[in-house]
């Protein structure tokens, strides 16, 4: 909302448009009158490195898949109003970023671009920092930023987080997959490391291990909710068990609840 002129009060005008300073001088009271600017400026800043390339086999779909799902979703929804919409992609580092325009030939371009990016075997450990800054560096001018990842991450990042925030609206999207959070009792496992390649046998059986594994996501969770809590960020979780659109609906309505 930009503010456009003062006029006199009118019968029905919203008593919280009043402007007490110039009622005061002019001894009847005033009203700031205001222009709404529709045109909306979305940046889609996407985590793709190797992390999001996990996914349980159940489920048939990667952290990956969601986040094209959602960022083609998105995109669109944008576009048909006439919206602009950019994108930076980070795999190992910032690789890519695509200036942001509007109309149907720019999601398409953004699509395939995002399909046509190579996974990465191996990176090193995901730094989310980088990212970060480079948006903080190259959207000009008041946006709405989705920032896509899973939040793996090196620590360090909320501060860049913190300053992308006071110039922008920011949305962080966090992808999961459950199994993230739980293991289930499979027996003897080998995993590995989708960044470093680093590989550790366990034994699912083991119920106590079971149990630090839940209770280590649980702290990476907490620290999570923290970090955008003080960056002031709003955060929403997208698994990739979830109907998209079900979540989509789901974020809308609560942010609409937290304007009201």
């Amino acid at each position: 909302m930009d503010f456009a002129d003062l006029r006199e009060y009118q019968y029905g005008d919203d008593v919280r448009y009043i402007d007490w300073s110039v009622t005061a001088r002019m001894d009847t009271p005033y009203v700031r009158e205001y222009l709404e600017d529709r045109e909306i400026t979305a940046w889609f800043l996407l985590d793709l490195s190797p992390s999001v390339d996990f996914g349980t086999v159940e489920m048939e779909r990667l952290k990956r898949s969601v986040l094209v799902d959602f960022v083609t979703t998105l995109a669109r929804l944008l576009t048909r109003h006439g919206n602009r919409v950019g994108a930076i992609f980070y795999g190992s580092h910032v690789e890519r970023t695509i200036p942001a325009r509007s109309g149907r030939i720019q999601v398409l371009r953004l699509i395939n671009d995002l399909l046509r990016q190579p996974r990465l075997p191996g990176a090193p450990f995901t730094d989310l920092a980088p990212l970060l800054e480079a948006g903080h560096r190259s959207i000009k001018g008041r946006a709405l930023v989705f920032v896509i990842s899973d939040f793996i991450s090196a620590p360090g990042w909320e501060r860049s987080l913190q300053l992308l925030t006071q110039r922008h609206e920011v949305l962080a999207v966090r992808l999961f997959d459950r199994r993230e959070v739980d293991l289930p009792d499979v027996g003897p496992l080998l995993m590995e490391d989708a960044e470093t390649g680093e590989q550790l046998y366990v034994d699912t059986h083991d119920k106590g291990f079971r149990r630090r594994f839940r209770e280590a996501a649980d702290r990476r969770e907490a620290t999570l909710r923290d970090a955008f809590r003080r960056s002031g960020v709003d955060a929403v979780s997208l698994s990739t068990d979830e109907d998209l659109v079900a979540a989509i609906v789901r974020m809308a309505a609560r942010r609409q609840r937290r304007r009201r």
